[in-house]
């Protein structure tokens, strides 16, 4: 692991603690006060003179590292409840302290920095100006701290915060907490509209050769000609890649909305999309998906995670034909192409634009919870020291990180639905969100239409 010099910050400021109270009235309700002394964290509620006070914070939380240990703890041997499994991770680089939960006549001391692992999971601070970085210059799965020491898969922060949510009631037992409810989020990033209508002539034969040798799609190879001939307007609906009215169907059908990304810019020619949002087949689609009551969103270029210039033009560029077309709506969402992203660049680049949430925080190489949570939080900039304007919407798993080849490589079988199924369960245990994201060209066989189908349901 290669590491830059980055600032260690010894200290909270007073907007990380704003921050941090804010991410705890989102969790457990209004009412809350926190302090820090450089030494221990007291937290305060309205409803009375108790504390809670964490007395063992961790520098390491402050510092772009995953070359540290990772204790366990096992809820039930001091009488609380582990919401996902009974043994919780605990990242740190001192051992836990038995018990690590005291309650005493003031309230409660904690053992653990539960508030320094939700700063450190939800800044991503661990990524930043790291250079341990995969081929497309992302910070990899197999890097982080999460994979090494195997809880990945597990949404920590969450399951630590649920532990302090009994705390909280056992000190101030007359709070009665915010609920929530499991939900499903599900979206589409459109960097392959139809397969054949964007295509020149060189284009088109690769992929029809692509049908008839990779794919063994003969029908397809032989209808591609007359789809692209009949795709000057509209993309013709026996385009393979024409999925979106299944997917609105399937959405309407399980109460949910879907969200569509879309490519604005061309940075990257092998990269990028090969079609222009202002072509009149993608303005007819953006139409649809508004009317039957879907999302529109941005999916930024290959090259603009570290440009914010270009990631806020091809926001206005998206906003400008949706406008356009009669398209209003109440917030601005996407999702990085390639899930590029620079930690220390790209969320304020977003912010900046004008955009309200960003689900690109996922591992392209391993599915499962990279910021340690699946609730959507506002976003902390560690470099300005400042809460931002957007909301961080984490990404638990993506199509081709668990069935391609390239990832985790299973397949579209029972064990790859299985694996999808585990991380949705997961969520539903924390009450939190499965968002899921499922590339509308992404159905290769009939299994991943089965796949997708049994996902998307509540059950």
């Amino acid at each position: 692991m290669t590491i830059l010099n980055i600032p260690v910050f010894n200290n909270y400021t007073k907007s990380s603690l704003q921050w941090l109270v804010s991410i705890l009235c989102e969790r457990f309700g209004y009412g809350w006060h926190l302090e820090h002394d450089g030494h221990k964290f007291i937290l305060s509620h309205t409803e009375s003179d108790k504390i809670i006070v964490f007395d063992k914070l961790q520098k390491v939380f402050h510092q772009a590292r995953s070359d540290f240990s990772c204790k366990q703890w096992q809820a039930s041997s001091e009488g609380y409840f582990g919401p996902v499994e009974d043994v919780i991770p605990a990242p740190s680089e001192i051992d836990l302290p038995e018990p690590l939960i005291e309650l005493n006549e003031k309230g409660a001391t904690i053992h653990y920095d539960i508030l320094g692992l939700t700063y450190w999971m939800l800044t991503r601070l661990e990524e930043v100006r790291r250079t341990d970085l995969d081929s497309h210059q992302r910070f990899p799965a197999t890097s982080s701290h999460a994979y090494r020491h195997g809880y990945l898969e597990r949404p920590i922060v969450d399951e630590w915060l649920n532990v302090l949510g009994q705390v909280i009631q056992r000190v101030w037992p007359s709070i009665e907490l915010k609920q929530h409810e499991f939900s499903i989020k599900v979206s589409h990033d459109v960097d392959i509209p139809s397969r054949y209508a964007f295509q020149n002539l060189k284009g088109l034969i690769r992929t029809i050769g692509g049908d008839v040798l990779l794919r063994k799609d003969f029908i397809s190879a032989l209808k591609a000609p007359w789809i692209k001939l009949n795709s000057q307007h509209s993309i013709h609906p026996a385009d393979p890649a024409n999925t979106f009215d299944w997917l609105m169907k399937k959405s309407e059908e399980n109460d949910l909305t879907s969200a569509f990304y879309f490519i604005c810019g061309r940075t990257d020619a092998s990269k990028d999309a090969k079609y222009d949002p202002e072509m009149p087949q993608i303005r007819a689609l953006m139409r649809e998906i508004h009317q039957r009551g879907h999302e529109i969103g941005l999916h930024p270029s290959y090259n603009t995670c570290s440009n914010p210039k270009e990631i806020a033009k091809e926001a206005d560029r998206l906003r400008q034909i949706c406008k356009e077309e009669g398209i209003q709506q109440r917030e601005w969402g996407g999702r990085m192409h390639f899930l590029r992203w620079d930690q220390a660049i790209t969320q304020k680049a977003w912010a900046d634009a004008g955009m309200t949430y960003d689900s690109t925080l996922s591992y392209a190489d391993r599915p499962g919870f990279r910021c340690g949570t699946c609730f959507e939080y506002p976003a902390f900039d560690i470099a300005s020291n400042q809460q931002l304007s957007l909301r961080i919407r984490p990404l638990i798993a993506m199509d081709c990180t668990v069935i391609a080849d390239r990832y985790l490589g299973l397949g579209s079988t029972d064990a790859a639905y299985a694996k999808f199924n585990e991380l949705k369960y997961r969520c539903k245990q924390v009450g939190g969100v499965f968002t899921l994201l499922w590339h509308n060209s992404f159905f290769s066989c009939e299994k991943d239409f089965e796949i997708y189908i049994s996902l998307i349901n509540r059950n």
